[in-house]
């Protein structure tokens, strides 16, 4: 490996499109006690990142895509590597949020690992539904599912902040929901068991764990149960992807982020018939693919985090 409901069920569209950034440039966010403040463009924000541990977010990377949206998916992947490898200050490790691949081939797996390890960085992977398109999920089992436990959740420490990797795409349905189910939630619940409340908690996964747009499937169905397990600390981060697209939400001690694709965007919900690979002009797509920098100082509740797209 190296949803407390929110009542957003039957949310309006406008809603969801307020709770969007579609970054052009790269932005840096603070939260301070839950609201959310833009401190502007990347080259400015980036200075006045406050010292601390900074990780960073990759997601999406669909090794093996060739379709009109993108022919060239593992190219925009190592695009986005040379830019991590151009930050000025080097990450403590990476984080992936699933979909490394996009038919769960050996050959996509070993490429992604190619491109990635070009960064030097310790990666923490979660699985999409498309890692887990093989017959007993060998491919992705084999490499980042030992240390896991059931279909390959875990936790681990780091800076003061601990991680949790969940898992919300075993035996996901065409349009339907993720799903955690109960084995996982009872390790959650025993994994944050003595975990003091001031302990900074990030939860990463696939399917985003809040209902961004059901009617695609964009939701984990249990996932309020998760975050009813978390709400008594005092800082909460939930990273996904899944929605190829930026979009941030608060609630209460909860920081909601979904990432940016490094292969293709997908359409705003509700924009289009369906979710799915969008075909945008070539001179735009660098800029709806990226990566994202998360940064905390230790003994802070402040949250940065810098959505930086391959282009623009």
């Amino acid at each position: 490996m190296s949803g407390h409901d929110h009542g957003e069920d039957g949310v309006s569209r406008r809603k969801v499109l307020e709770c969007m950034t579609w970054a052009g440039t790269g932005v840096l966010w603070t939260i301070t006690g839950g609201v959310p403040r833009s401190l502007g463009i990347i080259d400015s924000a980036e200075a006045a990142t406050a010292p601390g541990m900074t990780f960073l977010q990759i997601s999406d990377s669909h090794v093996g895509f060739d379709k009109p949206a993108n022919p060239n998916a593992l190219g925009t992947l190592e695009e986005a590597v040379n830019k991590i490898n151009a930050m000025q200050e080097k990450p403590s490790f990476m984080i992936h949020t699933g979909d490394i691949t996009h038919l769960s081939k050996a050959a996509e797996f070993d490429n992604a690992e190619r491109i990635i390890s070009q960064t030097k960085l310790d990666v923490h992977y979660v699985p999409g539904e498309h890692d887990f398109l093989d017959e007993e999920v060998k491919f992705y089992r084999d490499r980042y599912g030992r240390g896991t436990k059931g279909q390959g959740w875990y936790s681990f420490d780091a800076g003061g902040v601990h991680f949790i990797g969940l898992v919300n795409v075993v035996d996901l349905k065409a349009g339907g929901l993720g799903n955690l189910g109960a084995e996982q939630l009872a390790w959650l619940a025993d994994d944050l068991r003595g975990k003091s409340k001031s302990t900074p908690v990030v939860l990463f996964a696939h399917i985003p764990l809040w209902t961004v747009y059901p009617e695609w499937g964009w939701g984990t169905e249990d996932g309020g149960r998760a975050l009813e397990l978390v709400k008594g600390f005092g800082s909460v981060t939930v990273l996904n992807g899944h929605i190829h697209q930026v979009m941030q939400k608060v609630e209460g001690n909860v920081t909601f982020h979904t990432a940016r694709s490094t292969a293709f965007p997908q359409p705003a919900p509700g924009a289009a018939s369906s979710p799915g690979p969008m075909k945008v002009e070539d001179a735009r797509l660098r800029s709806m693919l990226g990566v994202a920098s998360i940064n905390f100082k230790q003994g802070d509740q402040r949250l940065a985090i810098i959505d930086t797209p391959l282009q623009g």
